[in-house]
């Protein structure tokens, strides 16, 4: 297939080549459990490129996979590699697999590449059988090139499998994989395989996939481990890169390397790193791809959770967390600290409190208090397996997989003053309030939503919301109102309070007591359903108590009740004078004034 985007490719090949020689080889993706791994592919070379010379190059090859029936394929990654600035979009079995990942190095004045894909689908579907790759195209690159002058034209393509099998002990494999070279002008190439955890060496493997080396060009060309040199039936000591499958035992896999060392002799228990040190004073040879297989036993704690709940104008926040023991190789115990740190800075921690086996988890939540000294925004970080200190209890499989963290940014807000709203005693501690003002009032942002609740407990649920703020009707002295805000990141809640006050009493000082119907007593408006412990006492000019009354007592109707007269006569008309004791504790001095009678 002609290469996509073939100029931009080409253009950004050449960039990279002017300032690397290629891309370290380093650990890509790890595997814990009961897992070992399997390589296929094949070459797209006719025929050995050294020391014959041609410059024709196939672009479709296969070759065949069998797995036992109880392996079950995990992951499949396909890399492919060749001569020139690479081909990125290739078929496996029919189908298109673009490149997700590419390679490039600059050696001996010329560009090479390898890629990289996720076949997992494509394996899992197809299981054993023949697999097939197609439309890798290659010629352009080379036709009429220094490669066939250099004979370093080649191409070809490799399938990593990772396959399960319950019979299979508990390992740990590690993936490494990049483009680096060694060759006539770089003659060492020094690799370090990171993050190892060697319980035991027993069965330990070491596999890989390398490009271009020769099966005719054995000059002090060797693969060593830990500095010991790796060889076996189909590697001899000096041809480390010599077109060899040890999976297959084919010695015909032209211009590139799929092959397995057994290391158990040359690795040490407890050793984290690894070195592999390739060297060829002549052979031109690339390397992508290093496997590792370690038997293991151990837990891998991990950490992750969900975005806090925040609590706004404070530092409270809620996390819902899960501890993990998924990518592992034994139980993880009860008791694992799990530190909490705000920008780096501790503050607090907390313990797990189950044993999860392989592949289990526990979840949970915590109140966190950030202290007034964090900024608002900051980094939330959990590390699992640390205490306060810094310090782990418990070996993992990965000691570098232990925290997560996530940028969190509190909110605060000045809450806006709602003063409590007054409305007149209507009759028996019965009012009507109009506090709808207060839906802009409360608000922050003009985009906020603003609603009022009878109980906290409502605001808080969100339910029963008050719909009439104005004629709203209590009849108690005081009612408390609440305020919930909502806004894009939180909401707040806060309250007023409605107060149902004692109003002054209208009193109408006029009295015709004439039976006319009009003005026959001495009516003051606002004063029984009210001030209902009230007591009225009426004088004569002369000082003289002639009437007192209550809330038992009717109307003053211009007759005495007390005093020299007879009880019952009607008075004379004239100017009289009240003293009304409202006997309420808003109102500490009595209501007085006069009143005046007529017929």
């Amino acid at each position: 297939m002609k290469t996509t985007q073939a100029l931009l490719y080409s253009i950004l090949f050449w960039l990279a080549s002017l300032t690397c020689l290629g891309q370290n080889v380093a650990l890509f993706q790890q595997f814990n459990g009961r897992y070992d791994f399997t390589v296929v592919g094949n070459t797209l070379n006719p025929q050995e490129n050294n020391p014959y010379s041609f410059c024709t190059i196939f672009n479709t090859s296969s070759e065949s996979l069998n797995l036992l029936p109880t392996d079950q394929v995990e992951k499949a990654f396909i890399y492919w590699a060749g001569s020139g600035t690479g081909d990125f979009e290739i078929k496996l079995n029919g189908e298109i697999v673009n490149s997700e990942r590419d390679f490039p190095v600059f050696q001996n004045e010329l560009d090479y590449f390898s890629a990289y894909a996720d076949v997992t689908s494509i394996v899992q579907a197809n299981g054993n059988g023949l697999y097939t790759v197609s439309e890798l195209d290659l010629q352009t690159s080379i036709t009429g090139s220094q490669y066939c002058v250099n004979r370093t034209n080649f191409g070809g393509w490799a399938i990593l499998i990772i396959f399960k099998n319950e019979n299979l002990p508990l390992n740990q494999l590690n993936i490494y994989d990049g483009l680096q070279a060694v060759s006539i002008n770089q003659n060492t190439l020094t690799l370090t395989l990171n993050d190892l955890n060697v319980l035991d060496n027993l069965g330990a493997k070491l596999g890989f996939i390398a490009w271009e080396g020769d099966a005719t060009l054995a000059n002090q060309e060797t693969f060593k481990f830990n500095g010991f040199d790796l060889t076996n039936d189909l590697n001899p000591l000096n041809n480390a890169f010599n077109s060899t499958n040890s999976f297959t035992g084919s010695n015909q896999l032209y211009n590139m390397d799929l092959d397995v060392y057994d290391i158990e002799s040359f690795i040490q228990v407890g050793n984290p790193t690894a070195t592999i040190e390739l060297k060829s004073i002549q052979d031109f040879v690339m390397i992508s791809t290093v496997i590792s297989k370690l038997n293991n036993q151990l837990p891998d704690a991990t950490i992750a959770f969900e975005s806090p709940e925040i609590e706004c104008n404070s530092g409270n926040i809620s996390v819902n967390y899960t501890v993990f023991n998924v990518n592992s190789t034994d139980v993880l115990p009860a008791g694992i600290p799990v530190s909490v740190f705000a920008n780096d800075i501790y503050i607090t921690s907390f313990f797990t409190q189950n044993v999860l086996a392989i592949g289990e988890s526990e979840s949970g939540s915590i109140g966190i208090q950030i202290p007034n000294t964090i900024p608002a925004d900051f980094e939330l970080k959990f590390i699992v397996d640390q205490n306060e200190n810094g310090i782990g209890i418990q070996k993992e499989l990965n000691e570098n997989n232990n925290s997560f963290s996530a940028l969190i940014s509190l909110y605060f807000f000045e809450t806006p003053v709602l003063n409590n709203v007054k409305s007149c005693n209507l009759g028996f501690t019965k009012a009507l309030f109009d506090f709808s003002g207060y839906e802009n009032l409360a608000k922050i942002n003009p985009e906020d939503e603003v609603l009022f609740y009878e109980s906290e407990t409502d605001a808080a649920l969100e339910q029963n919301p008050i719909t009439n703020f104005s004629q709203y009707e209590i009849n108690e002295k005081m009612k408390e109102i609440f305020v919930r805000v909502n806004n894009e990141r939180c909401y707040q809640i806060y309250s007023f309070f409605l107060v149902t006050k004692n109003c002054p009493p209208t009193i109408y000082n006029l009295v015709t007591a004439n039976n006319d119907g009009a003005n026959d007593t001495f009516y003051i408006e606002g004063l029984r359903e009210i001030f209902v412990n009230f007591k009225l006492e009426i004088y004569n000019r002369w000082g003289n108590l002639i009437w007192e009354g209550d809330n038992q007592t009717e109307d003053w109707n211009g007759f005495a009740t007390k005093g020299p007269r007879i009880m019952g006569d009607k008075v004379t008309p004239g100017t009289y004078y009240y003293i009304l004791n409202l006997n309420d504790s808003d109102y500490s001095k009595p209501l007085t004034g006069f009143i005046h009678l007529t017929n």
